[in-house]
Order: C-alpha cells, then sequence, then structure tokens
C-alpha cells in the first residue's frame, strides 16, 4: 500500500486511476512495468471481498500472461465443472454451462482454449501483488469527490479536501462511477438497459460438508422463472451462488430454491444483490480522463464478459498511454482507445445481453479469440494469412521457445515470416525484430505486432512500416544504412 502523503509529497503521478478492481489493478501494472507513474486510488479499505466475475476467458488468459501472473492464476484457478440440474432434492440431468467442456486442449495458435474459474478476489490479489512487487502503488481509504481538468493535465479533488495532478486520469470505478458522473457522460441502453427485470442475488458462502458435492456446479430451476446455481469456487472451500430473488437472507434463499436447508448454509462471507443491466457510456474519453471497465459499459453476469472486457479495456490503454508519456507519440494516440474497444464493448453487451435472456448459447465469440481491430485507427495493411488488426497468433520456434515468449513485455514486435525482404533498420528501444521461418497462421509476410498482441501493420513488403512506426514516437527509426554497410537487423 502507498501512503497518499508520500505521493503529495513527492508530486510525482503520470496517470491517476481510479478504482482498484481488476480494471484499475491491471491498468496500473501495465503502466508500471512501461515507466509509468501511476497512483491508484481507492475509496473502500482494502479490496474487494467478492467472487463475483468468477470467470476468465481464453483471451483474458493470455493478457494475464503477458503482465506476469498467468501463473498465479493458473494454479487457483479451474476448468468449469460440469452443471448438475436438480429437482424435487435429485439430480435429473447435466449440462455444459461453459458451452467449453467438449473444447480440445491448447493448440499451437491458441494455448489458452476454456475458460477458467478463479473469483474476483483472488485475482485482485494476485494483480495487487504483481503491481506492488514491481514498484506499484495504490492508496486506500481515498475517496474522489470532483475534478477539474485543463490542457496540461487533470485536477483530482479529494474527500480529505486535497487535491493531486496528474497528466491523465482514469476512471476505473465501477458501473456508479463517480469520475463517468462528474464529467456528465450518460450510460445509454445496449439491447434494452435492463436485460431482465427481476433482482438478482450473489453470494459467496460456505456449506455444511457433504451438502454438496465440489465436482459439479448445481442448477436448481424452480417454477415461474425461480432459479438458483450453486457453483464451488476453486482454490477456496467456498461455493458462488446466485439467485433469482428479492430476498436477501441467503440461508432463506437457499432453503427456498433448493433441497438444502438453511442449517446447510455455514457461514455467509459476502452477499450483494443487482438487477441485470446492459449499457455504454456515450463516449469513452472526456479530454484527459477516460473510462474503462464498469465505469464505460455494464454487462448481465450471463457469459462472463463484463470482468473480461474490462481487463482488456485496460491492456488496449495502458500501451498507448505508455507511448505517449514515455516514447513522446502525439497525445492523438488516445483518441484510438475509444475508437477501437467502443466496437468491442457493444459488442459483448450484445452477446451477454443475449445469453441472459437465453437467445443464444455460450460459444466461440465469449472466448473473445477471435475479437479484433480490423478496419480500426491504427490497423494498416495485409500480408499471408493474416490482416492488420488481427490477434497475432502464438506458435513453436526453432530454439524451443513460442512467439508469445517473444511478444511478452511492453514492447511492439517486428516480425519477418518466410522472406528476405529487407527491413528498415529500426533504432527505438520499443521495437524487437525476428525473423523466422514460414508459419502456416502467419503465410509470408512482415507483421508489427502491437503490445498487446495485435497486428497494427502488416504487408509483404516494407514499404509504408517507418511512417507507420513514426506514429508511435518523437522519432522511431534511424535513417536507412548506407548501402554496404547494414543489413536486416535480427533478434
Amino acid at each position: 500500500m502507498t501512503s497518499l502523503n508520500s505521493v503529495k509529497e513527492s508530486g510525482a503521478v503520470d496517470v491517476l486511476v481510479v478504482g482498484a478492481g481488476p480494471t484499475g489493478l491491471a491498468l496500473a501494472l501495465d503502466l508500471t512495468r512501461r515507466g509509468v507513474r501511476a497512483l491508484v486510488l481507492e475509496r473502500a479499505d482494502a479490496l474487494f471481498p467478492g467472487s463475483r466475475g468468477k470467470g476468465l476467458q481464453p483471451r483474458t488468459l493470455e493478457v494475464l500472461d503477458d503482465l506476469g501472473v498467468l501463473g498465479a492464476v493458473l494454479a487457483d484457478s479451474a476448468n468449469a465443472p460440469m452443471g448438475r440440474i436438480w429437482q424435487d432434492g435429485r439430480p435429473v440431468g447435466e449440462h455444459d454451462m461453459l458451452g467449453d467442456a467438449d473444447i480440445d486442449g491448447p493448440t499451437d495458435t491458441e494455448p489458452h482454449r476454456r475458460a477458467r474459474l478463479i473469483p474476483q478476489w483472488r485475482t485482485q490479489e494476485i494483480l495487487f501483488a504483481r503491481l506492488t512487487g514491481i514498484g506499484g502503488r495504490v492508496a486506500f481509504g481515498v475517496e474522489l469527490t470532483g475534478l477539474d481538468q485543463d490542457a496540461g493535465g487533470v485536477d483530482a479533488h479529494l474527500a480529505d479536501g486535497s487535491t493531486l495532478r496528474a497528466a491523465y486520469l482514469v476512471a476505473a470505478d465501477g458501473g456508479r462511477s463517480t469520475v463517468r458522473k462528474a464529467l456528465g457522460i450518460e450510460m445509454t441502453g445496449q439491447g434494452g438497459a435492463t436485460v431482465a427485470p427481476d433482482p438478482m442475488l450473489v453470494a459467496d458462502l460456505r456449506l455444511r460438508p457433504g451438502a454438496l458435492d465440489r465436482d459439479h456446479w448445481h442448477v436448481f430451476p424452480g417454477a415461474d422463472g425461480a432459479f438458483a446455481a450453486i457453483c464451488p469456487l476453486p482454490g477456496t472451500d467456498d461455493y458462488q451462488l446466485i439467485a433469482r430473488t428479492e430476498d436477501l437472507d441467503v440461508p432463506a434463499v437457499v432453503a427456498a430454491l433448493t433441497h438444502l436447508s438453511a442449517r446447510d448454509v455455514a457461514e455467509v462471507r459476502w452477499a450483494s444483490d443487482f438487477r441485470p443491466r446492459a449499457a455504454m457510456a456515450e463516449r469513452f474519453r472526456a479530454g484527459r480522463v477516460l473510462l474503462a471497465g464498469d465505469a464505460a459499459h455494464v454487462h448481465s453476469p450471463a457469459g462472463g464478459q463484463g470482468l473480461n472486457t474490462s481487463v482488456q479495456d485496460a491492456y488496449n490503454l495502458g500501451w498507448k498511454l505508455g507511448q505517449v508519456l514515455r516514447h513522446g507519440a502525439p497525445p492523438a494516440l488516445v483518441d484510438s482507445y475509444e475508437q477501437e474497444r467502443m466496437p468491442v464493448a457493444a459488442q459483448m453487451l450484445g452477446l451477454s445481453t443475449r445469453i441472459h435472456r437465453g437467445e443464444e448459447e455460450r460459444g466461440e465469440a465469449g472466448r473473445q479469440l477471435g475479437l479484433g481491430y480490423r478496419g480500426g485507427p491504427l490497423s494498416e495493411g495485409s500480408a499471408g494469412a493474416l490482416e492488420a488488426g488481427d490477434r497475432a497468433p502464438d506458435g513453436p520456434l526453432p530454439d524451443g521457445s513460442r512467439l508469445f515468449d517473444l511478444f511478452r513485455g511492453p514492447h511492439f514486435t517486428l516480425l519477418a515470416v518466410g522472406t528476405d525482404a529487407e527491413l528498415p533498420p529500426v533504432d527505438a528501444e520499443f521495437v524487437r525484430t525476428r525473423r523466422i521461418d514460414g508459419y502456416e497462421p502467419y503465410g509470408k509476410g512482415i507483421f508489427l505486432v502491437r503490445p498487446d498482441g495485435y497486428v497494427g501493420w502488416a504487408g509483404e513488403e516494407p514499404t509504408g512500416l517507418a511512417r507507420y512506426l513514426a506514429r508511435f514516437a518523437g522519432t522511431a527509426l534511424r535513417r536507412p544504412a548506407e548501402p554496404g554497410t547494414g543489413g536486416p537487423s535480427r533478434a
């Protein structure tokens, strides 16, 4: 944890991140590893204690790999168990809850194929430990009450009467975002602002030993739309309860909607109520203030898209702020955050809403491996099997490492695949260059892979590459070598 007084004394903040949920922590972690001085402000006195967002999709697992926390996540997570359907106290069938039980294991291009279950509080603990381990800063018990901004930065006004100034401020403070309200940005409904009118209860609880097995995700459909599901949470002795009910008495809800009794609930560790909504902010940026995660889009929990879309917001934004603040890229680069992420958020909101209403099954789209930025403001060209904006596939390298090992870190990767085309000599610390023999998922060509793992530029020849790279720094490329004095840059 960080003393707010020490921050005030040093005055050294580049980016203020409001909210220490998965979005804010992932963003601060990405910024910190880039050498950007980030500070997370969290109104609560500690990290969020509940399991709410418990599913991590395959694309998010790739993001967490790059951020250096995948090992800890895999150690404390598990594949989703098969759903067991109950009626009148008897199991009557089974159901694949995430629609991925029949998916094969890892492939060369996709090292993660199935979602993993892990309680949100544990994901946050892992991100927090990594962030603080590399010198990142989180200040708890600090409430933002308002803000002002000018052409040079943002002044954040705090509840204790003090003010902090930063070059940028990012709202990661949830669906009821104080920052978004201070900016006057409205939320608009996607597929109907209220996904379903019925109130829902979510809780973490412990059951009497033997009350339910931990090998299944237990589902209890009832009459007139009544519903409860009790899922074991990996790495804990807890279960998560989700129920359609107005009652907030967890033991009573368990007794009413399942064959268990109230006495089978040994402990209620956390509980919250909500109404499923789908809404998106009218814009994700106002000057030097940006919205990310639930502050920008609110999802139904169905389909497990909310936390995942939010962490990927942070992953998209972090490298762009880093290029502006550390490498002299034009501030207009930050505009591409809204341009790229708003369509993705709208797509995922629509998906989670349709899943909640039973109009669509969970499937490939929910794994988010097919998301990309084709046609976006930073996508230019095509070559071989890929088009700019596509996710850059993983794959084996001759030395036993993998492409994702090559991509891991806060840099761009200039990848020449199956071609002898001469590459411009790159004189930028944020670009690494590598040649490899032909690899079918890429085909033949030159690919500039962005720090977030998407192809930014692609071509059969490097024409236009220098101009493209110059968008990301004050001076990205040195002059081409004189004939006979230099050659292709190699890792």
